[in-house]
């Protein structure tokens, strides 16, 4: 019999998005894989959405070892990567968007690590000690690039790798919208070699408590979007690509429903 769906489950329509991307899965010798490709995701989904550790994914879901063992490949292969693309041009192109963005908004997020090690520090001025995710957003939010690094990199010292990441990608882009704490020598220096504008939104000198900055909300609600993912409450992760590669898989969750 069927199993019951849970409710971060794809849909038909969803599916029929994401199978063309989703590698085929590999079976030993001739033998056909055991679980399909569609619950591999499926369990992928319910792990990000509810939090719950690898050896806790529910039995009426494929083998959690399995499940493991395909995140990993599909992180090391650009899996994740490449729906997130497809994913966000045609998110763009529904929205009456171009493909690629000319403006970009770049923010970071400190969050606690946990006791499984890897790379982390202290962000001194948001008393957190973990890890900072960079992100870059465009205009409706969706993602563009991320970057995991360590909560101690100052958010000034991620624009360089971020927007020659960027301009790797996205040869459309001209500008990005980044807070005060995003100015310096390095930042001009990173501005001027890959010829992208980088402008400081200020607050208002009369603003009195909490503020919305133009443009630079999108990036704070994005941040929101992702917070969904209980997965992402906290870096679970002992390797900062794994933290990146749940990243994809939140707005890849987000965006195919938006889809379909």
């Amino acid at each position: 019999m069927p199993r019951q769906s849970y409710k971060s489950d794809l849909t038909d329509e969803q599916w029929r998005l994401l199978e063309p991307i989703i590698p085929a899965l590999k079976g030993t010798g001739p033998a056909t894989p055991k679980y399909e490709r569609r619950e591999i995701v499926n369990a992928l989904l319910y792990m990000a959405r509810t939090g719950c550790q690898w050896q806790y994914i529910p039995h009426d879901l494929p083998h959690w070892k399995t499940v493991s063992d395909y995140f990993y490949q599909w992180r090391d292969n650009g899996t994740w990567d490449r729906i997130v693309t497809t994913m966000r041009e045609q998110v763009r192109r529904a929205n009456g968007r171009k493909v690629t963005p000319s403006f970009a908004i770049l923010d970071s997020q400190s969050v606690k690590t946990t006791e499984v090690g890897g790379e982390k520090g202290f962000d001194a001025g948001k008393k957190v000690k973990g890890r900072k995710r960079h992100l870059l957003v465009d205009i409706l939010g969706m993602l563009l690039v991320v970057w995991v690094t360590s909560a101690s990199v100052q958010d000034r010292d991620s624009v360089r790798p971020m927007l020659l990441e960027a301009r790797a990608r996205f040869a459309t882009l001209q500008a990005i919208a980044v807070d005060t704490a995003y100015r310096g020598d390095v930042v001009d220096a990173a501005a001027h070699d890959t010829n992208i504008d980088v402008q400081v939104v200020k607050r208002s000198d009369t603003a009195q408590g909490f503020e919305v900055l133009p443009k630079r909300w999108i990036v704070e609600r994005s941040f929101g979007w992702a917070n969904r993912s209980r997965r992402l409450s906290k870096d679970y992760e002992r390797s900062t690509y794994s933290s990146e590669a749940w990243i994809h898989i939140a707005f890849a969750q987000l965006m195919v429903k938006r889809l379909a």
